[in-house]
């Protein structure tokens, strides 16, 4: 009886065993029916298809979607990012690459529709200048501890800014500065490049153009911030670099 029992215990665990072991051979089995190639089409339609795949996945997803990811639905050294652009060509939304993927974003010419159907203002995007300048300071100068920081600006900044940087995940700790007490540092992260865009910080905009555009005044900016020449003197720009 006790023999039989444990034969009984084998068998019951080996058939609890099965369904993982299903499962994933039928996540095998999906994968392996899935067809990318699509060799029985047209060249005309299976460009079509894998373009509507392509469009489709990235208005789905809710973040910036990998070439990795692309590359699992459609042909294997298919191209087609150029293309989609190309379509959308004087749509309202277009294709942009965004922290190192792809995403779907509006053109800015219709900001100020989308504002005035939504009810936002610029009051509501621009929070705080005070964060709004820290963030680009650790943008540019990461990675960068609060205590330079504090220097940088000429006055403390508080553990409650830094905080609500990290609370919107705009920031996050870097590896600790070789200084005394070895603070942790802050870096910039992948919410940050795209929230505001970018598909590195490679792409941050020169100081210059911001001026330009109206988002920035220099001169206000060197006479409140002691370290602003440096961000003017371009010294730190080299240090900018992929997440």
């Amino acid at each position: 009886m006790v023999e039989a029992a444990g034969t009984t215990t084998g068998k019951t665990k080996a058939g609890r065993g099965r369904p993982d072991g299903h499962r994933q051979g039928d996540r095998r089995s999906n994968d392996h029916l899935f067809d990318r190639e699509l060799d029985h089409l047209p060249p005309d339609m299976r460009w079509r298809e894998w373009i509507g795949r392509v469009e489709a996945v990235v208005f789905a997803a809710a973040a910036p979607v990998s070439r990795e990811t692309l590359a699992k639905i459609v042909g294997k050294g298919c191209n087609l990012i150029d293309d989609i652009r190309e379509e959308l060509r004087g749509r309202p939304y277009e294709l942009v690459p965004v922290a190192g993927g792809w995403q779907h974003r509006t053109r800015p010419a219709y900001a100020d529709a989308i504002r005035a159907a939504s009810g936002t203002t610029d009051q509501t995007i621009d929070q705080s200048q005070s964060e709004a300048l820290v963030l680009m300071t650790i943008a540019y100068f990461q990675p960068i501890t609060r205590g330079e920081l504090s220097a940088f600006f000429g006055r403390e900044i508080s553990r409650d800014l830094i905080a609500n940087l990290r609370g919107a995940g705009f920031i996050a700790s870097g590896p600790r500065s070789p200084t005394p007490g070895a603070p942790y540092t802050y870096v910039t992260t992948k919410t940050f490049l795209a929230h505001f865009g970018f598909d590195t910080l490679r792409d941050l905009p020169d100081v210059e153009k911001l001026e330009d555009a109206g988002l920035l005044n220099k001169a206000k900016l060197l006479a409140d911030v002691p370290g602003a020449l440096g961000i003017f003197g371009g010294d730190h720009q080299e240090g900018i670099g992929d997440d």
